[in-house]
């Protein structure tokens, strides 16, 4: 049987076809290499059969479940693009996007139906099937079952783009960064390897598949190697700690931002857990503090800490379990096949000690954006991506993240950028200026401030605030605190002075970035 060297399916089919690759913990599913495989190949026939090529986009509104794989695969089968979407994002926020990446067809979870019918509408997508775990006839199920297993399958190679995933934009508008098969590849080496990643590994997946950390940490991986991944909808940390434990799951690998690993620990039943069988615990989204560090550490685990992005796949650097409490707050040395530096404004590289933005490059970063050239330029120099975060290195060559070189702040795992929220308090008509920092949070790592001035003789509360953002942005973007304040603080050239405002609602003792 001959296999595309990209299809990661089709090749353990044929090598261990029985073995099973992905448990649907919600409904129970099953899937073996084989049956994932058959319905790959079915979904592929079937775009082609209306009409969809290499190159064409494939939207997905979908929790997590065992079709969002199906469709990556099918898609890879036949050039197609997969096209995850944010299914927290309001329909707003998915028009834009949809508009953007023109995709032919949209699949979608029931419990989106009334998104996914306004959206086909407003974004003329031609092709729609929806899902439903819990009807057989559905239309994803019955023509999916109906299709043949024959397609022709397309010659795809490492610069070809295999999925796009939208992250917010310092513009206000989100941008498509493209994935391509060697990204995908060159991350299931760079974070495989060092996660102890091969066909016996078992994870729990319990980010959300949109997210390229539920996507690629380490659940592709671990399908690249032929390992088995446990699909969870919706996190509770009961039920994520009994899963852990279970010898009959046997999970070896789990990956999160700090929120997960905070409200497991919080759980009464974290004490009394087994977590023997836990051989990798990947942290990564956010800084981890030392208490939560700590804690998995008195159980015997170690998180494995680590620095990314959606644009380097999003392994970019990692901190050995044998080093996270001797070198708190770094983010490690970077991965296999990767590189990285720390450059002043000029671009000059600086040296060890001295902070300055990082910039990383090697076969795991994005080619750029979708649709986006002005984006994609602003993003690169000579070669190197220009991370946005600003950082240092110790004297054993340890990367520390001290700081956004850029306003973005991270909520939860989930990048946020001050000047999409902003462009948002400006549509009430009470707002004269508006800034957006991001401000420490014990549960999510950081959350945002609304710094309001109103125009005069105006009126507004924080509620109102608060309930506009609400309409319009996805809930991990709304400003959790409002301050109404005189005036901005403000440079000689006008730009608003976001450190000084830092300064003035951040504790000095609580850093939004260690």
């Amino acid at each position: 049987m001959s296999v595309k060297h990209y299809d990661w399916v089709a090749h353990h089919a044929n090598m261990r076809g029985d073995k099973v690759a992905i448990v649907d913990l919600d409904t129970g599913t099953e899937l073996t290499y084989a049956e994932l495989d058959q319905r790959a190949s079915k979904l592929a026939a079937w775009m082609q059969s209306k009409g969809m090529a290499k190159g064409d986009r494939v939207a997905i509104l979908a929790p997590n479940c065992p079709e969002i794989f199906e469709t990556a695969f099918a898609c890879a089968k036949i050039g197609a693009i997969c096209l995850p979407l944010n299914w927290r994002l309001t329909v707003p926020e998915l028009e834009y996007i949809l508009k953007d990446s023109s995709p032919k067809l949209l699949i979608s979870d029931v419990k989106f139906a009334r998104e996914a019918n306004e959206l086909v509408s407003l974004c003329k997508v031609a092709l729609e099937l929806q899902l439903d775990p819990e009807n057989a006839n559905c239309s994803y199920a019955t023509n999916v079952a109906a299709a043949s297993t024959e397609y022709e399958a397309a010659l795809c190679h490492h610069d070809d783009v295999a999925m796009i995933m939208y992250t917010s934009g310092t513009t206000g508008h989100p941008k498509g960064a493209m994935i391509t098969f060697g990204m995908n590849f060159y991350n299931a080496v760079n974070l495989g390897l060092p996660a102890g990643v091969n066909s016996n590994a078992v994870q729990l997946v319990v980010l959300p598949l949109f997210h390229t950390g539920g996507m690629n940490c380490y659940a592709n991986p671990i399908l690249h190697a032929g390992g088995r991944i446990l699909l969870m909808r919706d996190f509770e940390p009961g039920r994520a700690l009994a899963v852990l434990g279970d010898p009959q799951l046997g999970v070896t690998h789990f990956f999160g931002v700090p929120a997960p690993y905070q409200f497991m620990l919080q759980h009464p039943d974290f004490p009394n857990t087994d977590l023997s069988r836990l051989q990798t615990a990947g942290v990564g989204g956010a800084p981890c503090a030392e208490a939560i560090l700590r804690g998995w550490i008195d159980r015997g685990v170690a998180l494995v800490q680590g620095w990314g992005m959606t644009e380097t796949s999003p392994g970019g650097t990692m901190l050995e379990a044998e080093d996270a409490l001797r070198k708190i707050g770094s983010a490690g040395k970077c991965l296999l096949h990767t590189e990285v530096k720390v450059v002043d404004d000029d671009g000059t590289e600086l040296p060890w000690g001295e902070v300055g933005e990082l910039l990383i490059r090697g076969p795991n970063i994005t080619p750029g954006y979708w649709n986006n050239p002005e984006a994609t330029e602003k993003s690169f120099v000579d070669g190197w991506l220009r991370t946005g975060d600003a950082a240092r290195f110790d004297d054993e060559g340890f990367i520390y993240i001290v700081d956004r070189w850029k306003d973005m702040y991270i909520s939860g795992g989930e990048n946020v950028y001050p000047a999409e929220v902003e462009n948002v308090l400006y549509q009430l008509p009470q707002v004269a200026e508006a800034a957006i920092i991001g401000v420490p949070d014990e549960r999510w790592g950081e959350t945002g401030k609304a710094v309001v001035v109103l125009k005069a003789d105006q009126q507004l509360s924080a509620d109102d605030v608060v309930a506009h953002c609400l309409q319009n942005l996805a809930k991990f973007k709304v400003p959790a605190s409002v301050e109404f304040i005189e005036a901005l603080p403000r440079n000689a050239t006008g730009k608003v002075l976001k450190r000084t405002l830092r300064d003035q609602y951040v504790d000095a003792s609580q850093p939004a970035i260690t």
